[in-house]
């Protein structure tokens, strides 16, 4: 990708509206010559992440479809033809406890954090650069650790998440293509604010915080420097790999 990281590079970061995509659209962004083209459902949250840097380019697009992932296969060659790294941040969280069960959030749930990157690597494989295209997907430490009660799908999701990592990692290995993963803590940024009250989520934090040899929550700037980190020449020989990024919490069992 030339001397510089991303010099020239195009990149696309699913879910760039808010959270930790806002932050790692600006982070491919601000190093060297990047093009990022953000995808999200909601427009007006896509436009406020484009404004902070001329190099973000909003795609409004719904990947789980395959409508969505052909606009963002659109957008591609039509900004170089070639994508560098792909960054599979879009997910959602939705209470599904087993009483009583709610079905559609399940599948809706499946459908976003599973089938969605599954549909978009897909349809993007024939741009992926082959060699030395890169691509990073969010988990989260519920992939690997009991979720909170209700929230057993998103962690299942997740675990699905860190499987892919490591079973494309191996099928796109002799294209070299890499794939990894990061599994972050809790952030404050975005945190089930659509799930619980703010009372409920101070308490939610103090019971994941006491867990955390760090004693914090993380920040998605700092999720955000890892993601560009093994999508870099850095992380050259880095793949199949699904880090940790949650204050130790991984310690505590």
């Amino acid at each position: 990708m030339g001397e510089n990281m991303f010099e020239d590079a195009t990149v696309v970061v699913t879910g760039g509206g808010s959270g930790l995509g806002r932050a790692t659209a600006l982070a491919f962004a601000q190093q060297s010559a990047a093009r990022v083209i953000i995808t999200g459902r909601r427009k007006e949250n896509l436009d406020e992440t484009a404004v902070l840097h001329p190099r973000i380019v909003p795609i409004v697009a719904d990947v789980t479809t395959a409508d969505g992932a052909d606009a963002v296969f659109d957008a591609v060659s039509g900004t170089s033809g070639k994508l560098d790294v792909l960054v599979h941040n879009a997910g959602i969280a939705r209470l599904t406890p087993l009483d009583p069960p709610d079905m559609d959030g399940a599948r809706e749930l499946l459908d976003t954090n599973v089938i969605g990157p599954y549909r978009l690597t897909s349809r993007l494989l024939p741009l992926l650069r082959s060699p030395g295209a890169a691509v990073v997907i969010v988990s989260s430490v519920v992939g690997h650790l009991p979720a909170t009660p209700g929230l057993s799908l998103l962690g299942a999701s997740k675990a699905a998440l860190d499987s892919l990592t490591r079973s494309w990692a191996m099928e796109l290995a002799p294209r070299g293509i890499r794939v990894n993963a990061v599994a972050p803590g809790p952030m404050r940024a975005g945190m089930g604010s659509d799930l619980y009250t703010p009372e409920q989520l101070d308490r939610i934090v103090a019971g994941f915080v006491a867990k955390v040899p760090l004693g914090r929550i993380g920040d998605p700037d700092e999720i955000a420097g890892w993601i560009t980190h093994l999508a870099s020449a850095a992380g050259s020989w880095v793949t199949g790999k699904v880090i940790g990024i949650d204050g130790g919490r991984d310690l505590n069992g």
